[in-house]
C-alpha cells in the first residue's frame, strides 16, 4: 500500500475519488472540493491548506479523506477558541492543526472514504495510526474530525485516545409523507396553523418562489445570489469566503445536486437560498436577501426545502447549524458529535472536565428541545 498527502485534490483522479463517496454526497464529491480550491475559497487567505489523503493498493485508490491544515478555527462550526487560548497561555502553539471536515458546512457525512470491498475498520486504523505519527512529526497540535456519519463516528467513539464533543442540530425527517399537507397533518393544530399563516404572508406580499438547479439557473441568478450571500456576511460583520465563481462552478459540475430557491417580486430576484442534495438527504447552506419580507426566510429556507425533499423522495433535510426556531417548523433535535485527537499537552484533566460539562449542557438542551416538539404524536 502507498499513502500520499496531496496539496491539491486535482492530484487525485476524479472518478477514483468519487467511486469512494457514499450516497452521492455532494460536499464530498471531487468536483465540489476542487471548486473550493480553484476559486480560492480554501487557501492561505482564509487559513485552509488542503493536504488530502489518498491510500493506494497496487496503484488503485482504495481510501481517501478530505484533510486540511488550519491556521485558525473559522468555518468549522465546532468552536475551540478556548482551547487555542489555553495552549497560548502556556506558550504552546495551537495552530497549525488538522481538520477533516467539509469547509464552511456543518453537514454530516462519511469522513473516511473507503472502497466497499475493504475492511473498513482495518483501513481506519491504518490511516489513523499513520496520520497520528505524521502529526507529531509535523508539530501540529491535533487532528479534528467533524460531523462524521454514524459509522465513522461509532468507530471513533471506541478509540481511547480520541476526545468526543457533542452538539445539537435540528433535522427534518420524511416519515412516509406523500405531500406537504401530509406533513402538516402530523403537527399539532396550532403549529399547523402558524406554518400556513407564514406561507400565506409570503404569497400576500406578492412574492413568487422558483426552484432552480444547475441547468436552469442563469448567470443573472448566480450574480444575484452571490450579492445576497455577500450582503448577509457583511451585515453580520463576518467573512464571506465563497464567491460567484465557486457557485457557478459547482452548479456546472453538479447540476442535478444543486437547489437554488429564488424569491422574486415584480420580475426581480429579491432573495435566495442555496441547498445541495445527496441521493437521500437535502442540505441547506446559504441565504440572503435585499428586501425584508415577513416569513420569507422560513419559506425559502425551510418550506421549499421540505416540499422538494418530498417530491424527490429524500429521507432527511439538514438545514444548517443552530436555531431552536426550527423546532416549531417540524425539525427535530439531533445530537451531533465530533472527534478530537491531541498531541501531548498539559490539559488532559481540564479538557476532560470541559467535555463532561459541555455534554451535560447539550443533553439538557436536547431534552428541553424535545419538550417543544410540534408533532401530535411522540417521535421515535
Amino acid at each position: 500500500m502507498e499513502l500520499h498527502l496531496v496539496r491539491q485534490i486535482a492530484e487525485i483522479d476524479r472518478q477514483a475519488w468519487n467511486s469512494l463517496v457514499a450516497d452521492n454526497h455532494p460536499f464530498l464529491r471531487h468536483e465540489f472540493l476542487q471548486a473550493l480550491e480553484d476559486h480560492q475559497c480554501v487557501s492561505a487567505k482564509f487559513g485552509w491548506y488542503p493536504q488530502h489523503l489518498a491510500l493506494y493498493h497496487h496503484g488503485r485508490l482504495i481510501a481517501a479523506m478530505p484533510l486540511y491544515a488550519k491556521t485558525n478555527s473559522y468555518g468549522e462550526f465546532v468552536f475551540d477558541h478556548s482551547w487555542a487560548q489555553a495552549w497560548q497561555s502556556v506558550g504552546l502553539s495551537y495552530f497549525p492543526k488538522w481538520v477533516t471536515s467539509v469547509p464552511y458546512a456543518p453537514v454530516t457525512g462519511p469522513r473516511f472514504l473507503i472502497a466497499s470491498e475493504q475492511d473498513a475498520d482495518h483501513i481506519r486504523t491504518l490511516l489513523v495510526q499513520h496520520l497520528q505519527k505524521l502529526a507529531i512529526e509535523q508539530q501540529v497540535s491535533g487532528w479534528h474530525i467533524l460531523f462524521a456519519d454514524t459509522l465513522d463516528q461509532a468507530w471513533l467513539n471506541q478509540q481511547d485516545d480520541w476526545l468526543i464533543r457533542h452538539d445539537c442540530h435540528f433535522h427534518w425527517y420524511n416519515r412516509g409523507y406523500q405531500s406537504f399537507d401530509d406533513f402538516l397533518a402530523d403537527l399539532k393544530p396550532k403549529k399547523r396553523k402558524n406554518i400556513k399563516q407564514e406561507r400565506r404572508k409570503v404569497v400576500d406580499a406578492g412574492v413568487n418562489l422558483v426552484r432552480l438547479n444547475g441547468y436552469t439557473a442563469s448567470d443573472q441568478d448566480w450574480q444575484d445570489f452571490n450579492r445576497f450571500y455577500q450582503k448577509t456576511f457583511a451585515e453580520k460583520h463576518s467573512l464571506a469566503t465563497l464567491n460567484r465563481g465557486f457557485f457557478q462552478a459547482v452548479a456546472k459540475a453538479l447540476p442535478d445536486q444543486v437547489l437554488l430557491v429564488m424569491a422574486q417580486r415584480d420580475g426581480k430576484n429579491i432573495a435566495g437560498s442555496l441547498m445541495f442534495h445527496s441521493d437521500s438527504t437535502l442540505f441547506g447552506r446559504h441565504w440572503g436577501c435585499v428586501e425584508e419580507i415577513n416569513s420569507l426566510h422560513f419559506e425559502a429556507c425551510y418550506y421549499q426545502g421540505i416540499e422538494f425533499a418530498l417530491e424527490q423522495g429524500l429521507k432527511r433535510f439538514e438545514p444548517g447549524a443552530g436555531g431552536e426556531h426550527k423546532i416549531a417548523r417540524g425539525f427535530e433535535p439531533v445530537i451531533s458529535q465530533s472527534a478530537h485527537w491531541m498531541t501531548p499537552h498539559p490539559f488532559d484533566e481540564g479538557l476532560a472536565a470541559f467535555l463532561q460539562q459541555e455534554k451535560a449542557m447539550i443533553d439538557d438542551y436536547f431534552y428541553q428541545s424535545c419538550l417543544q416538539s410540534p408533532f401530535s404524536s411522540p417521535r421515535e
